[in-house]
Protein backbone atom coordinates (compact mmCIF):
# COMPACT_ATOMS: atom_id res chain seq x y z
CA UNK A 1 0.00 0.00 0.00
CA UNK A 2 1.21 3.30 -0.82
CA UNK A 3 1.93 5.72 2.39
CA UNK A 4 0.38 8.48 1.04
CA UNK A 5 -2.86 6.29 0.66
CA UNK A 6 -2.99 4.97 4.15
CA UNK A 7 -1.91 9.14 5.04
CA UNK A 8 -4.95 9.82 2.78
CA UNK A 9 -7.82 6.98 4.18
CA UNK A 10 -6.82 7.52 8.54
CA UNK A 11 -7.16 11.57 7.92
CA UNK A 12 -10.78 10.82 5.67
CA UNK A 13 -11.75 8.21 8.84
CA UNK A 14 -10.29 10.49 11.47
CA UNK A 15 -12.46 13.62 10.13
CA UNK A 16 -15.82 11.52 9.24
CA UNK A 17 -15.69 10.05 12.77
CA UNK A 18 -14.04 12.86 14.95
CA UNK A 19 -14.88 15.87 13.08
CA UNK A 20 -17.11 19.11 14.02
CA UNK A 21 -19.52 19.75 11.27
CA UNK A 22 -20.16 23.59 10.10
CA UNK A 23 -23.85 23.02 9.21
CA UNK A 24 -26.02 26.08 10.09
CA UNK A 25 -22.96 27.61 10.59
CA UNK A 26 -22.52 31.52 8.85
CA UNK A 27 -19.81 29.67 6.34
CA UNK A 28 -18.19 31.67 2.97
CA UNK A 29 -18.46 29.16 0.65
CA UNK A 30 -21.31 28.12 -1.69
CA UNK A 31 -22.50 25.69 -4.23
CA UNK A 32 -23.01 27.19 -7.78
CA UNK A 33 -26.85 26.80 -6.95
CA UNK A 34 -26.28 29.80 -4.04
CA UNK A 35 -26.41 26.78 -1.61
CA UNK A 36 -24.27 27.48 1.23
CA UNK A 37 -21.16 24.40 1.29
CA UNK A 38 -21.26 23.25 4.46
CA UNK A 39 -18.36 20.70 6.21
CA UNK A 40 -16.92 17.95 8.24
CA UNK A 41 -13.66 19.39 9.77
CA UNK A 42 -10.63 18.56 11.49
CA UNK A 43 -8.34 21.33 13.51
CA UNK A 44 -4.71 20.97 13.12
CA UNK A 45 -4.13 17.93 11.08
CA UNK A 46 -0.35 16.86 10.71
CA UNK A 47 0.68 14.25 8.34
CA UNK A 48 4.52 13.54 7.16
CA UNK A 49 5.83 11.91 4.31
CA UNK A 50 9.17 10.63 3.70
CA UNK A 51 10.18 11.59 0.15
CA UNK A 52 13.31 9.10 0.49
CA UNK A 53 11.40 6.22 0.62
CA UNK A 54 8.67 6.63 -1.50
CA UNK A 55 6.73 9.34 -3.80
CA UNK A 56 3.55 10.86 -1.59
CA UNK A 57 1.17 10.60 -5.20
CA UNK A 58 -2.14 8.65 -4.42
CA UNK A 59 -3.36 5.60 -5.94
CA UNK A 60 -7.05 5.27 -4.71
CA UNK A 61 -7.44 7.26 -7.53
CA UNK A 62 -5.04 9.17 -10.17
CA UNK A 63 -3.72 12.53 -9.68
CA UNK A 64 -2.31 14.32 -12.40
CA UNK A 65 1.39 14.66 -11.71
CA UNK A 66 2.31 16.98 -14.59
CA UNK A 67 -0.61 19.50 -14.00
CA UNK A 68 -0.03 19.30 -10.78
CA UNK A 69 3.84 20.51 -11.33
CA UNK A 70 2.55 23.01 -14.03
CA UNK A 71 0.51 24.69 -11.53
CA UNK A 72 3.25 24.55 -8.59
CA UNK A 73 6.04 25.78 -11.25
CA UNK A 74 3.39 28.85 -12.47
CA UNK A 75 3.53 29.95 -8.65
CA UNK A 76 6.98 28.88 -7.96
CA UNK A 77 8.99 29.17 -10.80
CA UNK A 78 7.00 31.65 -13.05
CA UNK A 79 5.91 33.60 -10.31
CA UNK A 80 2.81 34.40 -12.02
CA UNK A 81 -0.37 35.33 -11.09
CA UNK A 82 -2.36 35.52 -14.50
CA UNK A 83 -3.67 32.57 -15.89
CA UNK A 84 -2.89 32.87 -19.29
CA UNK A 85 0.73 31.18 -18.52
CA UNK A 86 -1.15 28.27 -16.96
CA UNK A 87 -1.97 25.28 -19.32
CA UNK A 88 -5.01 24.29 -16.89
CA UNK A 89 -7.94 25.67 -16.45
CA UNK A 90 -8.51 25.33 -12.48
CA UNK A 91 -7.71 28.94 -11.40
CA UNK A 92 -10.44 30.36 -14.40
CA UNK A 93 -12.86 31.10 -11.54
CA UNK A 94 -10.87 33.41 -9.75
CA UNK A 95 -9.56 35.29 -12.69
CA UNK A 96 -10.57 38.61 -13.76
CA UNK A 97 -11.26 39.51 -17.86
CA UNK A 98 -7.14 39.71 -18.20
CA UNK A 99 -6.10 36.66 -16.23
CA UNK A 100 -5.41 38.28 -13.17
CA UNK A 101 -5.96 36.75 -10.13
CA UNK A 102 -4.25 39.39 -8.44
CA UNK A 103 -1.84 39.87 -5.85
CA UNK A 104 -1.88 36.48 -5.05
CA UNK A 105 0.19 33.31 -5.06
CA UNK A 106 3.18 33.59 -7.76
CA UNK A 107 2.89 37.54 -7.69
CA UNK A 108 4.46 37.36 -3.90
CA UNK A 109 6.63 35.25 -4.13
CA UNK A 110 8.16 37.69 -7.32
CA UNK A 111 8.09 40.91 -5.52
CA UNK A 112 11.39 42.00 -4.46
CA UNK A 113 12.47 42.11 -0.76
CA UNK A 114 15.86 44.16 0.41
CA UNK A 115 18.37 41.75 2.60
CA UNK A 116 22.26 42.38 4.18
CA UNK A 117 23.09 40.64 0.45
CA UNK A 118 21.11 42.57 -1.52
CA UNK A 119 17.52 42.33 -3.29
CA UNK A 120 15.90 38.54 -3.86
CA UNK A 121 12.23 37.39 -3.97
CA UNK A 122 11.31 34.65 -1.75
CA UNK A 123 12.24 31.80 -4.10
CA UNK A 124 15.42 33.06 -4.72
CA UNK A 125 16.67 33.76 -1.18
CA UNK A 126 15.68 30.08 -0.56
CA UNK A 127 18.12 29.19 -3.17
CA UNK A 128 20.31 31.25 -1.92
CA UNK A 129 20.77 29.95 1.61
CA UNK A 130 20.23 26.57 0.76
CA UNK A 131 23.73 27.11 -1.07
CA UNK A 132 25.49 29.91 1.15
CA UNK A 133 23.89 28.88 4.81
CA UNK A 134 22.06 25.63 4.63
CA UNK A 135 21.62 25.33 8.29
CA UNK A 136 20.03 28.50 8.52
CA UNK A 137 16.52 28.03 10.81
CA UNK A 138 15.39 31.19 8.63
CA UNK A 139 14.84 29.57 5.17
CA UNK A 140 11.00 30.21 4.32
CA UNK A 141 8.66 31.69 2.29
CA UNK A 142 5.16 33.42 2.83
CA UNK A 143 2.77 34.77 0.32
CA UNK A 144 -0.29 35.39 3.13
CA UNK A 145 0.74 39.43 2.99
CA UNK A 146 -2.34 41.60 4.70
CA UNK A 147 -1.56 44.57 3.34
CA UNK A 148 -2.15 42.90 -0.53
CA UNK A 149 -5.14 40.47 1.15
CA UNK A 150 -8.08 43.24 -0.78
CA UNK A 151 -5.87 42.77 -4.11
CA UNK A 152 -5.92 39.21 -3.98
CA UNK A 153 -8.96 37.69 -5.35
CA UNK A 154 -8.66 34.44 -3.77
CA UNK A 155 -6.59 34.13 -0.05
CA UNK A 156 -4.04 32.10 -0.16
CA UNK A 157 -4.44 28.71 1.09
CA UNK A 158 -1.37 27.17 0.89
CA UNK A 159 0.64 29.89 1.91
CA UNK A 160 3.80 29.35 3.38
CA UNK A 161 6.71 26.99 3.38
CA UNK A 162 9.53 26.49 5.97
CA UNK A 163 12.77 24.37 4.65
CA UNK A 164 15.60 22.70 6.89
CA UNK A 165 18.59 20.97 6.51
CA UNK A 166 19.62 17.91 8.18
CA UNK A 167 23.25 16.06 7.87
CA UNK A 168 22.62 11.78 7.87
CA UNK A 169 24.85 10.14 9.34
CA UNK A 170 26.89 8.22 6.69
CA UNK A 171 25.38 10.16 3.97
CA UNK A 172 27.85 13.04 2.40
CA UNK A 173 25.06 15.15 0.54
CA UNK A 174 22.80 17.29 3.34
CA UNK A 175 19.66 16.31 3.56
CA UNK A 176 16.00 18.77 2.61
CA UNK A 177 13.51 18.67 4.31
CA UNK A 178 10.27 20.81 4.16
CA UNK A 179 7.24 22.07 6.24
CA UNK A 180 3.99 23.02 3.68
CA UNK A 181 1.18 24.82 5.94
CA UNK A 182 -1.82 25.33 4.89
CA UNK A 183 -4.63 27.60 6.39
CA UNK A 184 -7.74 25.35 5.03
CA UNK A 185 -8.27 22.57 2.56
CA UNK A 186 -10.69 21.12 0.48
CA UNK A 187 -9.49 17.29 1.66
CA UNK A 188 -10.83 15.50 -1.19
CA UNK A 189 -10.40 18.35 -4.60
CA UNK A 190 -7.12 19.46 -3.68
CA UNK A 191 -5.53 17.19 -0.52
CA UNK A 192 -2.90 14.92 -2.63
CA UNK A 193 -2.67 17.66 -5.11
CA UNK A 194 -1.06 19.89 -3.12
CA UNK A 195 0.75 16.72 -1.42
CA UNK A 196 2.30 15.95 -5.24
CA UNK A 197 2.95 19.64 -5.77
CA UNK A 198 5.09 20.29 -3.04
CA UNK A 199 6.88 16.83 -3.10
CA UNK A 200 8.22 17.61 -6.49
CA UNK A 201 8.97 21.56 -5.48
CA UNK A 202 11.46 19.74 -2.68
CA UNK A 203 12.73 17.37 -5.18
CA UNK A 204 13.56 20.23 -7.69
CA UNK A 205 15.32 22.36 -4.93
CA UNK A 206 17.35 19.22 -3.76
CA UNK A 207 18.55 18.49 -7.17
CA UNK A 208 19.16 22.76 -7.66
CA UNK A 209 21.30 22.87 -3.97
CA UNK A 210 23.00 19.03 -4.61
CA UNK A 211 21.35 17.52 -1.54
CA UNK A 212 18.87 14.59 -1.18
CA UNK A 213 15.28 14.96 0.09
CA UNK A 214 13.95 14.00 3.40
CA UNK A 215 10.75 14.52 5.11
CA UNK A 216 7.98 17.13 3.80
CA UNK A 217 5.69 17.96 6.62
CA UNK A 218 2.14 18.82 5.41
CA UNK A 219 0.58 21.01 8.53
CA UNK A 220 -3.67 22.26 7.92
CA UNK A 221 -5.27 24.41 10.12
CA UNK A 222 -9.36 23.17 9.09
CA UNK A 223 -8.77 19.94 6.64
CA UNK A 224 -12.49 19.75 5.58
CA UNK A 225 -14.63 17.43 3.34
CA UNK A 226 -17.76 19.72 2.39
CA UNK A 227 -21.33 18.04 2.85
CA UNK A 228 -21.14 17.29 -0.92
CA UNK A 229 -18.28 15.00 -1.25
CA UNK A 230 -18.67 12.87 1.72
CA UNK A 231 -20.39 9.86 -0.15
CA UNK A 232 -17.40 10.62 -2.88
CA UNK A 233 -15.11 10.02 0.05
CA UNK A 234 -16.57 7.18 1.69
CA UNK A 235 -16.48 5.16 -1.59
CA UNK A 236 -13.49 6.38 -2.48
CA UNK A 237 -11.78 5.04 1.02
CA UNK A 238 -13.14 1.32 0.16
CA UNK A 239 -10.71 1.09 -2.21
CA UNK A 240 -7.60 -1.32 -2.47
CA UNK A 241 -4.59 0.98 -2.89
CA UNK A 242 -1.73 -0.27 -4.80
CA UNK A 243 1.92 0.03 -4.62
CA UNK A 244 3.39 3.46 -4.33
CA UNK A 245 5.09 4.36 -8.06
CA UNK A 246 8.99 5.24 -8.50
CA UNK A 247 9.08 8.87 -9.34
CA UNK A 248 11.54 10.30 -11.86
CA UNK A 249 12.92 13.80 -11.96
CA UNK A 250 14.86 14.40 -15.39
CA UNK A 251 18.24 13.65 -15.05
CA UNK A 252 19.94 16.20 -17.40
CA UNK A 253 18.63 19.39 -15.29
CA UNK A 254 20.35 20.52 -12.31
CA UNK A 255 18.67 24.49 -12.01
CA UNK A 256 15.01 25.18 -10.63
CA UNK A 257 14.59 27.71 -13.30
CA UNK A 258 15.05 25.25 -16.86
CA UNK A 259 12.86 22.53 -15.17
CA UNK A 260 8.99 22.29 -17.07
CA UNK A 261 6.23 20.06 -16.31
CA UNK A 262 7.77 17.77 -18.70
CA UNK A 263 10.43 17.09 -16.79
CA UNK A 264 8.74 14.66 -14.09
CA UNK A 265 7.29 11.18 -14.59
CA UNK A 266 6.29 7.88 -13.01
CA UNK A 267 7.36 4.51 -13.18
CA UNK A 268 5.03 1.48 -12.06
CA UNK A 269 1.70 3.72 -11.39
CA UNK A 270 -1.29 1.82 -11.12
CA UNK A 271 -4.93 3.00 -9.76
CA UNK A 272 -7.35 1.21 -7.60
CA UNK A 273 -10.01 2.62 -9.55
CA UNK A 274 -11.81 5.11 -11.95
CA UNK A 275 -11.20 8.16 -11.88
CA UNK A 276 -14.23 10.74 -10.41
CA UNK A 277 -15.20 13.06 -12.83
CA UNK A 278 -17.30 16.38 -12.08
CA UNK A 279 -16.20 17.03 -8.58
CA UNK A 280 -18.43 19.68 -7.06
CA UNK A 281 -16.19 22.90 -6.05
CA UNK A 282 -17.51 25.18 -3.73
CA UNK A 283 -16.71 28.68 -4.47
Amino acid sequence: MSKADEIFINMCKDILENGTSTEGEKVRPHWEDGTPAYTIKKFGVVNRYDLSKEFPIMTLRKTALKSATDEMLWIWQQKSNNIHDLHSHIWDEWADEEGSIGKAYGYQLGVKHQYKEGMFDQVDRVIYDLKNNPFSRRIMTNIYVHQDLHEMNLYPCAYSMTFNVTQKKGEDKLTLNAILNQRSQDVLAANNWNVVQYAVLVHMLARTCDMNVGELVHVIADAHIYDRHVPIIKELIKRTPKDAPKFILNPEKKDFYEFDRNDVSLEGYEVAGEQIKDIPIAI
